[in-house]
């Protein structure tokens, strides 16, 4: 049975960043340019975010968190982690994070403090609250942009690009792809180049009038559908662990860690919320098979498109669930629930999945650690993969030792465990690739680079805790 009786112990948030200027990607390798958000875009991650604060932090809201701090006081940082992609947009994606974060904890005269000498000091801005976001850059934390850099995903697209299906496709619209050179200001017009058409001719479309004006009707529609058939074939696989999903195979751990977080009553945190481009979510819909029904098909989210994961308590039941809830930027007014489809999964369309199976189901997908997605990537030299397989290989060296004696083994093997944690300790340490406590948390206003820190992994149990 649904569970509609449910409170909401927190949410996992995934969200799009707004509208900005427009950029190029690689369409091999997916490296990106950099490029701005625009005052639209501020405004789509600030609608956003004024709709997750009516929804979640709403005491008279259906959905309201319980026990999170609600819209009448201020922000609490121990109930919320905020996470942004720093890589090949530039600051486009950590600006969207500052914008959605405003609407959801906006200006309150209540971010004041009073003096010794009884003068009251409001935050500048009539009150403005800062929300520290953690800037996730790419070189140092694989978690959110795991897809570049990754010599088997780059294999795993050349060889669309060298499918049948994609053969077949390109004879089909090529007469399409003649007739939009014209528009193109002399770019690339290849189905290879797919996504990047059509990202010039919406972007062109949003804030070019005379361009908008000149392309005829339609076309703009069908390269968007071309493009999403281009993106979702490269960012899905036929299985969750297959490279085609790696973007959200990095996420993960975190998501994974944050869900088990917020089932636990003695934990604070409520509200974990990640900043991502589009690819993140293509691979999402396809691990959860939430656009097996056709309901939600597989497209290139809008700006301001969010994924939110609800952690449910149901009424009559001591297991945690999980509710899956999309909206496609402006096009949708709310968000709308849809049904998880997945091996080890395929209850009703109106039940929410237990918690314990999601996890199941999806741990094995995890790439937990950057020397995991080292070794599924095939990487050797980006993102430290040289020290890092270099310290792998050092311990297991030491672990092959001569062989001795029962007896001698009785007394040494205790000794030896010490010794070989020391000595991994020691390596990591001294390339600085191991640290201790959490990652940098930023300011919301300067992004800054972080230290390593491998993603974090999660357990079986659960504790009462356009791009």
């Amino acid at each position: 049975m649904s569970a509609d009786n449910s409170t909401v112990l927190g949410v996992v948030v995934f969200a799009r960043h707004g509208d900005r200027q427009g950029f190029y990607q690689d369409p091999q390798t997916y490296t990106a340019s950099a490029t701005v958000i625009t005052p639209l875009g501020e405004q789509q991650e600030f609608q956003l975010g004024s709709l997750l604060r009516s929804q979640y932090l709403n005491a008279s809201s259906s959905t309201y968190i319980q026990g999170i701090a609600n819209a009448d006081t201020l922000f609490q940082s121990n109930q919320v982690i905020v996470r942004a992609d720093a890589g090949g947009e530039g600051g486009v994606i950590f600006d969207s994070a500052v914008a959605l974060t405003q609407g959801l904890w906006p200006v309150t005269p209540k971010a004041n403090t009073q003096l010794a000498n009884g003068t009251t000091i409001t935050s500048p801005l009539n009150g403005y609250q800062y929300v520290p976001i953690e800037s996730v850059e790419p070189d140092q934390d694989v978690s959110l942009e795991g897809f570049t850099s990754c010599i088997t995903f780059d294999t795993h697209t050349a060889a669309f690009y060298n499918s049948t299906a994609f053969q077949e496709k390109q004879a089909e619209v090529a007469q399409f792809l003649t007739d939009l050179k014209p528009y193109m200001d002399n770019r690339p017009v290849t189905l290879q180049n797919m996504w990047n058409i059509f990202d010039y001719m919406n972007v062109q479309s949003i804030h070019n009038a005379t361009f908008a004006n000149a392309l005829p009707a339609g076309y703009l529609e069908q390269a968007h559908d071309l493009a999403n058939w281009h993106e979702y074939n490269v960012f899905s696989d036929t299985s969750a662990t297959g490279i085609g999903n790696i973007a959200f195979r990095t996420m993960l751990p975190s998501v994974l860690t944050a869900m088990q977080r917020i089932a636990n009553a003695s934990d604070p945190l409520k509200l974990h919320y990640s900043a991502i481009a589009y690819k993140p979510f293509l691979s999402l819909f396809n691990m959860t098979g939430v656009n097996a029904d056709g309901a939600l098909p597989p497209t290139i989210v809008n700006y301001a498109a969010g994924v939110i994961l609800e952690v449910r308590q149901p009424a009559d039941s001591s297991e945690p669930v999980l509710r899956f809830t999309f909206k496609n930027g402006t096009d949708d007014a709310s968000f709308l629930r849809y049904p998880m489809s997945f091996p080890g999964w395929s209850g009703p369309a109106d039940q929410d999945v237990p918690m314990s199976t999601f996890i199941s189901a999806f741990e094995p997908a995890a790439v937990n650690i950057t020397l995991d997605w080292c070794h599924v990537c095939g990487q050797t030299q980006a993102r430290e993969c040289g020290a890092l397989l270099g310290a792998s290989s050092n311990v297991q060296l030491a672990a092959h030792h001569d062989r001795i004696s029962p007896v001698g083994a009785g007394f040494l093997g205790a000794g030896l465990t010490v010794a070989v944690f020391a000595m991994v300790l020691a390596v990591l340490l001294f390339l600085g690739l191991l640290s201790f406590g959490r990652g940098k948390r930023q300011g919301a206003q300067k992004p800054q680079k972080k230290e390593h820190v491998d993603l974090p992994s999660s357990t079986n149990s659960i504790s009462k805790e356009s791009a």
